[in-house]
């Protein structure tokens, strides 16, 4: 039988302490912080505007919280589900995504209740890495056009017209953009490994007073580091680069006007693509976290 369905919430709140709040507030903090100018660049990589990250990180992030089966998950933006999502918005629109979305959620709830999900352990491995490696080259190339700071007006939605796009605008290529975004992947491997345990530069710092100052700056996540400081190099310095504020106008101040899109059953037939595509790779990988996770999680002894 299936088993009953209870929030992992209602059960980690007894015996809630202020040592376990200090710390939730801790990590909630971090991962906020790291989350939300994630969910931003996913969204403009995917053809929308960052407050639709935004508000996304917010919404889903809420309720997986609120309604999770786990204590060592967390939610968050996929980056396999940009490549799906910018080729269905570009063929689609907006609107057709939500409603693909919405029903990929009805074809996940059927999955479920049959049971289908043992079906992920006969998936090889090596198909599960040739798929994520597949992901991260189209997230990779998708990404090209703002690191080099292209003059493109829009990207097309398939691998091959993106090579040839790109090709044809290189001679348009940003040197500040280009440069900013280097010292943005260099920052990202450089920081954790000045903190690591056996880093010369932190075996120096030992030996100094200031240590506990400077300990207290190595919990900041790479990412964080990295958006303050180069933008703050950018601002300072006037370089000539796009920005959130210089494309999209900056973030709005006020809440969304939330609205259900036009829903019509034969949508929904034209739709039939998409919406597995988007049900089969959330299944795949919430199956294979969810593995990860219960090997994590308190096993009766």
């Amino acid at each position: 039988p299936l088993a009953p369905f209870r929030p992992r919430l209602l059960s980690d709140l007894k015996g809630y302490n202020s040592e376990r709040l200090a710390k939730d507030v801790g990590a909630g903090a971090t991962v906020g912080i790291v989350a939300l100018p994630l969910a931003m660049a996913f969204a403009i990589a995917s053809g929308l505007k960052p407050e639709a990250g935004l508000w996304t990180a917010i919404i889903a992030g809420f309720l997986i919280s609120a309604l999770g089966g786990s204590s060592v998950q967390i939610g968050g933006p996929a980056g396999a589900f940009i490549v799906i999502v910018y080729g269905i918005v570009e063929r689609y629109g907006v609107a057709n995504l939500l409603i693909a979305t919405a029903s990929a959620g009805v074809l996940l709830f059927l999955l479920g209740f049959f049971k289908l999900g043992t079906l992920v352990r006969y998936v090889p491995v090596s198909v599960v890495i040739g798929f994520t490696n597949g992901i991260a080259v189209l997230i990779a190339l998708s990404q090209l056009r703002d690191w080099l700071g292209l003059d493109i007006a829009k990207m097309p939605g398939d691998f091959f017209s993106q090579i040839a796009v790109i090709g044809r605008h290189l001679h348009t290529i940003n040197g500040h953009a280009l440069m900013l975004g280097a010292l943005c992947v260099v920052g990202l491997f450089v920081w954790p490994r000045l903190w690591a345990v056996d880093s010369k530069f932190r075996q120096h710092l030992d030996q100094l007073d200031t240590v506990s100052a400077l300990r207290a700056t190595s919990r900041l996540p790479a990412p964080v580091v990295a958006l303050v400081t180069l933008s703050l190099l950018a601002w300072v310095f006037s370089l000539p680069v796009e920005t959130i504020g210089s494309r999209f106008g900056g973030i709005p101040q006020g809440l969304p006007a939330f609205e259900l899109p036009a829903f019509s059953w034969e949508t929904v037939r034209l739709l039939v693509t998409p919406t597995l595509t988007i049900a089969l790779l959330g299944a795949i990988e919430s199956l294979l976290c969810a593995r990860v996770a219960d090997q994590l999680g308190d096993r009766p002894k």
